[in-house]
């Protein structure tokens, strides 16, 4: 069954007019019709706060206002009207580092240049069809980060977080973690 996107607003950021170019033509074939675009994340903010988007895509290096500010003040502006809404980042830098800045700046999915119409789908599916609950404390407000995978959700094992891997030997009256019990010989 094909997906039915034709009622979904989205907001392109990026300041290379070929990249909004691709982008509007990939989101057309998809059957979005509501499509705004903009070469500036100021300019984007403003759209954000007048206009009823549901997803953002917004290129990661742009020039004064790069994508992780723009990810920061949709995510955390007092006058953000939608901090919510699902935010797709696109980047030609794929390295680690870049991804985890994108992460920790409150970006939904990630999604490396090139790009492919088979990939944006995937991205645009993920956010419409499978939302990830928000999270907030004083460092970060965006998606939870951890990623569910429903192998792991059952896991019936000792704590995974080394914090509580100590405090839960230290309550079992295993103070001495990390000595070897002695051996006896026979």
């Amino acid at each position: 069954m094909a997906a039915d996107f034709s009622r979904v607003r989205t907001l392109i950021v990026d300041d290379n007019t070929y990249m909004l170019t691709i982008l509007r033509t990939i989101l057309h074939g998809f059957g979005i019709k509501q499509i705004y675009e903009s070469r500036d994340p100021a300019e984007a903010f403003d759209m954000v706060r007048s206009e009823s988007i549901d997803i953002i895509i917004t290129d990661y290096q742009m020039d004064i206002l790069d994508g992780l500010d723009f990810v920061r003040l949709v995510r955390t502006a007092d006058d953000s009207p939608n901090p919510l809404v699902p935010i797709i980042m696109l980047s030609a830098y794929s390295e680690r580092s870049k991804v985890m800045a994108a992460r920790d700046a409150g970006v939904t999915e990630f999604c490396c240049k090139p790009i492919t119409a088979k990939e944006m789908f995937s991205k645009i599916a993920a956010v419409i069809n499978e939302p990830r609950p928000f999270i907030r404390n004083r460092h970060y407000f965006g998606p939870d980060r951890r990623r569910n995978d429903p192998d792991k959700s059952a896991y019936k094992g000792p704590e995974r977080r080394k914090s509580r891997q100590k405090a839960a030997a230290k309550d079992e009256g295993g103070e001495n973690e990390g000595t070897k019990p002695a051996q006896t010989g026979s």
